[in-house]
């Protein structure tokens, strides 16, 4: 590999003495680095913002990580742009997954209270229902209906609250139930 002579050079030597601890070297390689660093995050992020928190991130890890820089695979500069793409990507992928992940949460909540609309105001309907075609059975089909399925009695129970036998009101709650039936389904 060719080594750099010029300006490159000097950051590489100055991200090698970095490497070493070198504060003095890092203020060096951070004023040659963090503009382009910035523009390159800028252009990949198209978030001013985010561009700088991209850029603090890569060059407080090029402090961290310095003494992982291998002159002979390239220079300090692109070691370092290197790693403020990779960054920069990784950046937008995370705001895409939370974007994405936002949306998917908005869209299940709007649903959601939705559908609970939507079953309180089917299930109002369903009871005005009921209670109408209820209205419309007979006393004697009726009340053993009410007793059985609002207040949990057995056929035996209702049986012995009316004071009626068991099978007649077995009889009654059949033919209430098939004509409470044909008024509910005439009525949808």
């Amino acid at each position: 590999m060719l080594h750099a002579s010029g300006p490159d050079a000097d950051v590489d030597a100055l991200l090698l003495r970095a490497a070493e601890g070198d504060q003095e070297a890092f203020a060096g390689v951070y004023d040659a680095l963090a503009q382009p660093v910035m523009g390159l995050a800028c252009r990949v992020l198209r978030n001013p913002a985010q561009a700088e928190e991209v850029t603090q991130d890569v060059m407080i890890e090029v402090w961290r990580t310095a003494d992982r820089f291998r002159p002979d695979r390239g220079t300090a500069k692109a070691w370092v742009l290197t790693l403020a793409h990779r960054r920069a990507v990784d950046r937008v992928r995370t705001v895409r997954a939370g974007t994405d992940r936002e949306r998917r949460a908005a869209l299940l909540s709007a649903e959601r209270e939705f559908d609970q609309v939507a079953e309180t105001v089917e299930g109002r309907d369903e009871q005005r229902r009921v209670h109408r075609c209820l209205e419309a059975l007979a006393r004697l089909q009726r009340v053993p209906l009410v007793l059985a399925y609002y207040q949990g009695m057995t056929y035996l129970e209702v049986a012995h609250s009316l004071s009626t036998p068991e099978g007649t009101v077995k009889s009654r709650m059949r033919t209430g139930l098939h004509r409470l039936r044909d008024c509910l389904e005439a009525g949808s």
